[in-house]
């Protein structure tokens, strides 16, 4: 058998095309590139930010709880508008020896010697009521819901996370109230010095919090008593307590609660209860996305098709000459779908891009468990970033395969022939 000529010249099946005449295509096509990158990229930048709006407002309420915070409410309820505690209940759960307890000194008529007999040890524990007002919106004058929660002194203490920002707290049995920054920034009739006409009464802000991004920035504070009174309340919405115990707290109460017949309670830590409020909407947001950027998906798959297959038709001769030069119909495909790839991996940083300028804006919608207005933004987390890239290019391969598929086909004498 006779030898090979020229054994070096014969190239291997396994050759693959230089990554860079893929990528040097692109630039020499760079306008039908930058068209076919920015419709893909608008694509991306829809499917990010209904993801970074899905983050950010479980974010926001699973924020708000605190995880060695317990939250106990009517058995059967799923938020606490629809819970009713009565006020022998929940003294019974103020009382059990899993709440942790905290050193106060009597305001009056205690004891005037110094020493430990001069103080007294009080649950961490705040009881209360959470209803809903009606407000207008600021600019629109639009009315919208804003939940208004009631609580003991302990109930600040309990919320770490906030803060103020502007003026005080409010004092216990008046009628002031303490507005969170969404709120302030929402509706009117909100700033420090202001008075709100609910209840049947008028109330003072005297101050602004700072939520730290919870939903606690989107509530209003005040006295429990005073607003139970105005609104006639006679049952709490729920108990709010800290553990002693954060990790084995949680099932002992469970099980007290269970096991007293007296007791219609049941209890979840916070950041559980505060997660459970986002489900409905959180749902809502993530299929209305999804399905926006499924749809528009479509036609810049479409567009990357057309772009990819004028790139086949204008390089037909090209084609020719590299299967002469002995490429193999595989790494023809190979190079055309690096290209769509590239193609649309350009789009997708180019949306993430976009989407990230997003984490500076607020969002405000109604909350479908507490029908009240909530505020929260969006989250751009490493986890959206890869998911957004292989989306692009999860388009990038549906766009360039009938394209590759066809390069790959063209034979060398058809292609030589055509050029």
């Amino acid at each position: 058998m006779p030898s090979d000529p020229d054994p070096g010249f014969r190239m291997s099946w396994l050759a693959a095309i230089p990554l860079h005449y893929s990528l040097r295509n692109l630039w020499v096509r760079r306008i039908t590139t930058l068209l076919t990158a920015a419709g893909m990229a608008l694509v991306v930048f829809v499917f990010a930010t209904s993801l970074m709006l899905d983050a950010g407002l479980r974010r926001t309420l699973v924020a708000t709880g605190e995880p060695d915070n317990v939250v106990v409410s009517r058995k059967g309820s799923t938020t606490e508008l629809q819970s009713a505690v009565e006020r022998s209940q929940a003294a019974v759960v103020a009382a059990m020896p899993e709440v942790a307890t905290m050193d106060v000194a009597p305001t009056s008529g205690g004891s005037s010697k110094a020493g430990s007999a001069s103080v007294m040890a009080e649950p961490m524990a705040s009881r209360e009521v959470v209803m809903l007002i009606s407000l207008p919106k600021r600019g629109s004058g639009k009315i919208s819901n804003a939940s208004i929660r009631g609580m003991e002194p302990s109930g600040v203490m309990l919320r770490r996370k906030v803060r103020l920002v502007e003026g005080r707290m409010f004092r216990p049995g008046s009628n002031e109230i303490v507005v969170g920054r969404s709120i302030r920034a929402q509706f009117a009739g909100v700033d420090v010095g202001q008075a709100l006409t609910f209840g049947g009464r008028d109330w003072l802000v005297v101050g602004v919090m700072d939520g730290a991004r919870s939903g606690f920035d989107s509530e209003i504070w005040g006295d429990v008593d005073a607003l139970m009174q105005s609104f006639r309340r006679n049952a709490y919405s729920s108990i709010v307590v800290r553990l002693a115990d954060p990790e084995r707290g949680l099932d002992a109460m469970v099980r007290r609660l269970e096991d007293d017949p007296r007791i219609t309670l049941a209890a979840r830590r916070e950041t559980d209860y505060y997660a459970e409020q986002s489900a409905a909407l959180s749902r809502f947001i993530r299929i209305l996305g999804l399905t926006l950027a499924g749809v528009f998906s479509i036609g810049a798959i479409i567009g990357a098709t057309i772009t990819m297959q004028s790139a086949v038709a204008s390089r037909t001769a090209e084609i020719g000459t590299l299967r002469a030069l002995g490429f193999q119909r595989h790494a023809i495909l190979v190079a055309f779908m690096i290209e769509s790839v590239g193609l649309a991996l350009l789009g997708g940083i180019a949306g993430v891009g976009l989407a990230a300028g997003m984490e500076l804006v607020e969002f405000s919608t109604t909350n479908f468990q507490s029908f009240a207005e909530l505020a929260f933004g969006f989250e751009l987390s490493p986890d959206i970033v890869l998911a957004s890239l292989l989306f692009s290019v999860g388009m990038g391969v549906a766009g360039g395969m009938l394209p590759a598929i066809r390069a790959a086909r063209i034979g060398i004498v058809e292609a030589l022939r055509c050029g």
